[in-house]
């Protein structure tokens, strides 16, 4: 893939899970980080038809723990990852489409209880690679949601 048709994201973007009933969440591009992770807390493993699952719930509005989805989704994996903090983790690993712009494609994503950092979703650069190009003294490069519409959004 060529540069021209790479799309061009700041240090902050809205992106949606839809599998997850994610319709929006601000994100943290952050191209140290090998994963993305999203703010999941409550998670549980189980089995249902002999294929393990997770479940978990996920506050996907910043600053507001009241607004909470429960998500379910089938378990790809399970990593060693080094947090923020230098502190190596055990984490649940799910593979879902996340959509940005209009961008649409499936992406590892660690379950991770992000409470203590300033954004529930962080996109790392296996995500990224091939297919963006940041420039991080910009944000929202594909679009803004008000507050007012992500409340409208969570209902």
């Amino acid at each position: 893939m060529n540069n021209q048709s790479k799309v061009l994201i700041g240090a902050q973007e809205w992106c949606a899970f839809p599998e997850l009933g994610i319709p929006a969440i601000k994100m943290r591009v952050d191209s140290g980080a090998k994963t993305s992770s999203i703010h999941a807390f409550d998670i549980k493993k189980f089995e249902r038809d002999g294929v393990e699952w997770v479940s978990f719930d996920v506050h996907p509005l910043q600053r507001d723990k009241k607004t909470t989805k429960r998500c379910e989704h089938v378990l790809v994996d399970r990593r060693h990852i080094k947090s923020s903090t230098g502190e190596q983790q055990k984490r649940y690993v799910i593979r879902t489409q996340m959509q940005m712009g209009d961008l649409s494609y499936d992406i590892d994503l660690t379950l991770a209880n992000r409470d203590s950092m300033g954004f529930r979703m962080l996109l790392g650069r296996e995500a990224m690679n091939g297919r963006v190009i940041i420039d991080p003294g910009q944000t929202f490069c594909l679009g803004r949601i008000s507050r007012l519409q992500m409340k409208g959004l969570y209902k």
